[in-house]
């Protein structure tokens, strides 16, 4: 039973997806479709990933860490929680993209862990866009002086924005905010820095993911609308 309603919800984000890429005129293939794992038992990441998906994501450095450990290695992970500089040596290397970096120093701590395991790390930086003061994030006025200082840094790099946008019950809230960001990584491109691209937009979630596509986001984060309602007992510490 729960595999059949896993496969009816991925198929139903699938269509979504694609319906959303033909209103913008996009290809399906511009868009990456990150499964939220978060308080997820690693037998039903099996389950996804015996469907077809690749890319995970998870909000914490150890349940990532346990993960990784069980599960195939082909998988790509994505760290989308807020990610502290003590536990970067746990991840640094082993993650497809770190995409909430919102300070210097958090960067500089990657950097770091990245030479001594002499890799680089791509990383988003995490746009507070709509200046909430419970989220984290930079504000869109500082993100281009952020992206210049990481940018000296020698073994990470950027490889575009992150947004988690405000929580609405209407998506057409978000609009604007999806519409600001877009704009601010072409901003950002256009000032050729070297080491930062801007060729990844994560914005979009449950909620409002098909909206973020039509602005432009390339890669969505779908957690309970593949996993249905998430049991936070589950979380380790």
């Amino acid at each position: 039973m729960r595999m059949t309603m896993l496969k009816e919800n991925l198929e139903l984000v699938e269509k979504r997806i694609a319906e959303a890429c033909a209103r913008a005129g996009r290809a399906r293939e511009d868009v990456t479709l990150i499964a939220v794992s978060k308080t997820k038992p690693a037998s039903v990441l099996r389950e996804a990933y015996d469907l077809g998906v690749r890319d995970f994501g998870e909000n914490y450095v150890q349940e990532l860490s346990d993960k990784m450990e069980t599960l195939p290695k082909d998988i790509r992970w994505h760290m989308i929680g807020h990610l502290q500089r003590n536990k970067v040596r746990f991840i640094a290397g082993k993650t497809e993209l770190i995409h909430a970096v919102d300070s210097y120093r958090l960067a500089e701590e990657i950097n770091i862990q990245a030479k001594k395991r002499r890799t680089t790390v791509p990383i988003l930086i995490e746009v507070n866009i709509a200046g909430e003061a419970s989220k984290f994030g930079i504000s869109a006025e500082d993100t281009i002086l952020l992206a210049e200082e990481i940018a000296g840094l020698e073994n990470v790099r950027i490889k575009g924005l992150m947004l988690i946008a405000p929580y609405v019950s209407d998506p057409e809230e978000n609009r604007v905010h999806f519409q600001k960001m877009k704009q601010l990584s072409v901003d950002i491109a256009d000032k050729n820095i070297d080491n930062v691209s801007m060729e990844i937009l994560s914005m979009g979630m449950t909620g409002d993911y098909t909206v973020a596509i039509e602005e432009g986001a390339t890669m969505v984060r779908v957690g309970t609308g593949i996993f249905g309602e998430r049991n936070y007992n589950r979380r380790k510490a």
